[in-house]
């Protein structure tokens, strides 16, 4: 549960430009994000946090096709909505301007998402919802989401209350100090914020799925499975055949799938999502705690010559450069990694492997 007026303890107003997919979810406390950078150009991901009274407004932007896994935790409900270039999937769903999703606490959301996507989360506890419109006589207009779900909802009031979050988090990222200073602007805006939810809520009903929309969701549970199958089984020499096993289905349809959800073989994407995790490792550790090889052994890698040409096709730089720096130092190139949350934070950077075309 978020702090009310002064008591609040994070910063009101955050805003992180990010530059390293290995660091997505690095200082957010309201989620948990995993992400996988699944095209080869520089990564520049923007996230703005606005903290309200009890209610957080969440930007994401990124320039890149992405792979991301979400989790809303304990005590919140998300209500996500979409720029007008958003483009992707959520657990096999289309995204698209005007679409609404809701996420029960702690559901976790599987996004794929293309170039030039832009959101805005609206994270709010369910009783504040329930308060509101029970005072109103409105009890029955609310039903908490099970999971995540798409919600067929007003296209015209989600783009409104999309737009409104994107006005504020405007406003709070130029103006931090008004809203880290201001609890009358805070409660205002929390107003509105509800006000506008609220209405778009009111007639919500569930979306209706396409045979498309139901083929994509079943492939996509075919990539969920192989990817948790993989990552489960780190220490043993995979085969496609394990995944095939693992998720039942034929190769042909193994690589169907993840060609339409990943645009990556199974074998392209499983070997840069391990990428990824050693990177997360060598962050974090240091030549007293680690070493190179031994993280690269971990997540499955035993040619450590091709494992650093792979690396640094990834990443932009060789595994030893990363474990080389310490926690927090900025690395060699110019550009950051996770900088500026409003007050200045460390910096690093990233470059994504070749996406198989």
């Amino acid at each position: 549960m978020l702090n009310r007026g002064p008591a609040i303890k994070q910063p009101v107003v955050t805003v992180d430009e990010i530059n390293d997919p290995a660091l997505t979810g690095a200082g957010i406390d309201l989620f948990d994000m995993d992400a996988v950078q699944l095209q080869s150009l520089p990564l520049r991901a923007r996230r703005i946090v606005v903290r309200l009274e009890s209610v957080s407004v969440v930007y994401h932007s990124t320039n890149a096709r992405m792979r991301t896994r979400t989790r809303v935790r304990e005590g919140q409900l998300a209500f996500v909505t979409f720029g007008p270039r958003a483009q992707g999937s959520v657990n096999g769903l289309p995204v698209f301007p005007g679409l609404m999703l809701a996420a029960e606490s702690a559901a976790e959301g599987g996004f794929v998402v293309e170039p030039g996507y832009e959101a805005i989360a609206f994270l709010v506890r369910a009783q504040d919802i329930r308060d509101h419109l029970g005072a109103r006589g409105r009890e029955a207009d609310f039903r908490p989401p099970n999971g995540v779900e798409a919600l067929q909802v007003d296209a015209e009031k989600v783009r409104a209350l999309y737009d409104w979050g994107r006005r504020l988090v405007e406003v709070a990222a130029r103006e931090p100090l008004t809203f880290d200073e201001g609890r009358k602007e805070r409660a205002a805006a929390q107003v509105e914020l509800l006000e506008l939810l609220l209405a778009a809520l009111g007639a919500a009903g569930g979306f209706e799925l396409t045979r498309g929309d139901r083929t994509r969701q079943a492939r996509t549970q075919i990539v969920r499975a192989a990817e948790k199958h993989a990552l489960s089984r780190i220490d043993d020499p995979l085969h496609v055949s394990d995944l095939c096993r693992a998720a039942g289905v034929s190769e042909r349809t193994l690589e169907v799938a993840f060609n339409e959800v990943m645009g990556l073989t199974p074998v392209n994407y499983l070997m840069r999502l391990r990428l990824h995790r050693v990177r997360r490792a060598l962050l974090a550790a240091n030549h007293a705690s680690s070493t190179v090889s031994a993280e690269a052994l971990n997540w499955g890698f035993w040619h450590f010559g091709e494992f650093s040409r792979a690396y640094k096709a990834c990443f932009g730089e060789l595994p030893s450069d990363t474990l080389r720096r310490t926690p927090g130092a900025e690395p060699p190139q110019a550009d950051a990694g996770v900088s500026a949350r409003v007050y200045q934070e460390p910096v690093r950077s990233c470059h994504s492997e070749t996406r198989s075309e």
